[in-house]
């Protein structure tokens, strides 16, 4: 029951790999599930894999003798459907990698690399004398700020906020980075985000995945959609790079960038000219229909929409035309599109589209986004009340709540703050030095700390730049209860093996802070000090989700996951959650938060005359943004970053394949090894974002801060304009 590196990627890397661009099967089934439970001694646990992802894989673990052997997909969800991505049969080195964190470590000076071993004790001890210090010296614990998010979304990980609730009010690092202005749009048009089930891609007759590339990052639908590719429904792909996705459709049309509402628009003058609209269900459904039909026939054309996007118009045409008669037809909005100055906007239009053609509420079709409908649960770990006296940011009422500052400007809004300053930093689920904007102001920001904790399994540069290091479980090592925010399956999580070395979970460490806290002042810290981490999972779960899922103990969930018993189609019943019940083409809040009321085209920001060239980092193929692809398993596959440069924008700068070539603007540079590539236009430059180990390759040493045109309403920030960056190039 051995594997070697060299038949993971002569097996599970040759076959994604090799599907790369123009392969069939994305889906690698693992040798070992033909012989799952074949050997004596050999226990099973039921996972979930807790990453970011759209796929949040049902997983069964294999330990033998305390040691995780293998990991496959567990066939009890139709959705992962017994199967893996290329990450997923990852995880056993993962687990045992050799540079994994083993014990709590103290770096002096801090960015040295000069680390040395502590016990748990000194590294607690020392954390609590810090912010109890703090507290003394500023009155309260706002100069203590946490930054976390999603590098484990399991529910007990929400720990990591009732730490810091439990010392008091402090500084939290909120909204996100991901979805925010997509999230915003559909709230504004829906009422929320619901998607249909994806497993019901199966009924669509026309498949649209606008900016979607799922065959890296959602691969478990595609099963679906090949079904219904092979009945006869037709898919098409709109991105403005060809990807792996794109290369698997029917029609692929190469969309100007940030020009996704201009074609949406195009679309929809098409329909009303021809009355294609669904009347019917415009009518009983929505409010602002007219007012919207208004403005497009005044102010669009097809001529408009063809200059725009850089797309023919008769492929406009054709394209409108199928969508708004192969009912149902399915629209899957990838979050790509909404990270623009203008991407919210553009997302608004296209759920126009779906209004308009009365694919909304239907199986097989529906404007698929997310949805966070099975996420009901308790969030025990979490809400932790502040100690007794604790002070706050003061509201009118004497209350005290904690201060927020923008995760999607870190750097410079921890900065501006005086009264009183932030003075040291909780990161925990995330690597902000590899992932956050601007990542020159982000290190400065690190060195006006007092103390940097940062909990993780790897020394990623977050990690580089910290004080003390403590070391997290993976979910093998865990109980935990997962969700996803795209299919409709909930699972628990098993602790299948014993915490590697030293490590802890999160709510772990929060108790053993606690203890540490109250033994040099009693009171300080509310977090319970002792649990089973069983029974803090089992503390999660209500009768909610109980009845969402057809259970009455979460030890049901032993015997495989549960789907939630939703109807396949969103909004089904026509009961939409805006303040008129109705999907709103004319929305209030929105001209009330400053936005245009109705969706209308908003211009995409321009690429300014130094630096002529749009540079791309989406999401990696090999990782989820800084895990998984700094493993050696993966770096034996992909071993370094390349950037993809059309051959005529290579040859006007000299660029030849695998030169070096110096990507820069004003904010920072990065050099990458050219690939040369028609996948992308002349005019747009695409490296994949990721944390290649011993690499200082980090994209985001270019991108600036700039936000989103939405993401407030929902998630109390915009989200950020990642696709908005531009940069000029030289052969290094």
């Amino acid at each position: 029951m051995k594997i070697t590196r060299r038949q993971f990627i002569g097996g599970t890397a040759a076959v994604t790999a090799g599907a790369g661009l123009f392969g069939f099967n994305m889906l690698a089934e693992s040798n070992f599930a033909r012989a799952a439970g074949a050997e004596a001694g050999v226990k099973t646990f039921r996972n979930v894999c807790p990453r970011n992802c759209y796929d949040t894989c049902a997983q069964i673990s294999y330990v033998e003798d305390g040691v995780l052997k293998k990991v496959e997909g567990d066939p009890k969800s139709t959705y992962t459907n017994g199967k893996l991505c290329l990450k997923g049969y990852n995880y056993t080195r993962r687990v045992y990698s050799p540079d994994r964190i083993k014990y709590p470590m103290k770096q002096t000076p801090r960015g040295s690399g000069n680390w040395e071993r502590i016990s748990w004790d000194e590294a607690m001890n020392t954390i609590a004398g810090k912010i109890l210090d703090l507290k003394k010296r500023y009155g309260s614990t706002l100069p203590i700020c946490m930054n976390k998010y999603s590098g484990n979304f399991g529910i007990t990980h929400y720990g990591i906020e009732g730490t810091m609730s439990s010392i008091g009010y402090t500084t939290r690092a909120i909204g996100t980075p991901c979805w925010p202005a997509g999230i915003d749009s559909q709230t504004y048009d829906f009422g929320t985000i619901v998607n249909n089930d994806p497993e019901d891609f199966v009924n669509a007759n026309y498949i649209i995945l606008w900016g979607s590339n799922c065959a890296w990052t959602g691969v478990h639908s595609l099963p679906f959609i090949t079904k219904a590719q092979e009945r006869g429904a037709k898919v098409v792909a709109i991105d403005p790079v060809l990807t792996s996705t794109a290369s698997k459709a029917d029609l692929y049309i190469q969309i100007n960038t940030s020009t996704d509402g201009a074609l949406a628009l195009g679309m929809a003058r098409y329909i009303l000219d021809h009355d294609l609209v669904d009347w019917d269900y415009v009518q009983a459904n929505s409010i602002g229909f007219a007012e919207w039909a208004d403005y497009v026939k005044k102010n669009i054309t097809l001529d408009w929409a063809a200059e725009k996007t850089g797309i023919p118009k008769e492929i406009i045409i054709q394209l409108a035309h199928e969508y708004a008669t192969a009912k149902p037809a399915s629209i899957w909005v990838g979050y790509g599109m909404q990270r623009h100055t203008n991407g919210g906007q553009n997302v608004r239009i296209i759920d126009a589209l779906g209004l308009m053609t009365g694919n909304i509420g239907k199986s097989g079709g529906g404007i698929n986004y997310a949805h966070l409908e099975t996420w009901g649960f308790n969030y025990h770990a979490m809400v932790m009340p502040a100690p007794e006296g604790s002070v706050g940011m003061a509201g009118p009422d004497g209350t005290h709540t904690d201060r927020s500052v923008n995760m999607n400007n870190f750097a410079a809004d921890v900065q501006a703050l005086t009264d009183p300053p932030v003075k040291m930093l909780w990161i925990a689920a995330r690597n902000p030095v590899s992932q956050d904007p601007d990542t020159h102001d982000i290190i400065k920001m690190f060195n006006s700390m007092e103390l940097v904790v940062t909990v993780d399994s790897f020394f990623n540069k977050t990690v580089e730049q910290s004080d003390i290091v403590l070391p997290a479980t993976t979910h093998f090592e865990d109980w935990d209860v997962m969700a996803s925010y795209w299919h409709h399956w909930v699972g628990v999580n098993q602790r299948a093996i014993d915490p590697m070395y030293e490590s802890k979970s999160d709510v772990e460490i929060a108790m053993a802070l606690s203890k540490a806290m109250n033994a040099l002042e009693p009171g300080s810290c509310t977090y319970p000090t002792e649990g089973d981490p069983e029974e803090w999972t089992a503390r999660e779960f209500n009768d909610g989700v109980y009845n969402m899922l057809g259970i009455t103990d979460y030890k049901e969930l032993l015997a495989g996951p549960r789907k939630a018993k939703f109807s396949p189609a969103a909004w089904a019943d026509g009961k939409f959650r805006t303040p008129s019940g109705k999907f709103e083409v004319h929305s209030e809040r929105a001209a009330q938060n400053g936005l245009p009321a109705i969706p209308i085209w908003v211009e995409e920001m321009k690429a300014p005359a130094q630096y002529p060239i749009r540079f791309m980092t989406p999401h990696p193929q090999h990782g989820i943004h800084s895990q998984f692809q700094n493993l050696d398993w993966m770096m034996a596959a992909n071993p370094e970053p390349l950037l993809e440069i059309h051959p005529e924008l290579a040859a006007r700068h000299g660029i030849a394949e695998g030169d070096q070539v110096r990507v820069y603007n004003d904010l920072g540079e990065v050099t990458i090894k050219a690939h040369l590539t028609r996948t992308t236009s002349p005019d747009v430059i695409v490296s994949y974002e990721a944390w290649y180990k011993d690499s200082p390759f980090n994209v985001n040493y270019t991108v600036k801060a700039i936000p989103a045109d939405m993401g407030k309403l929902a998630t109390g920030m915009d989200g950020i304009a990642f696709h908005d960056n531009f940069v000029a190039i030289e052969k290094a």
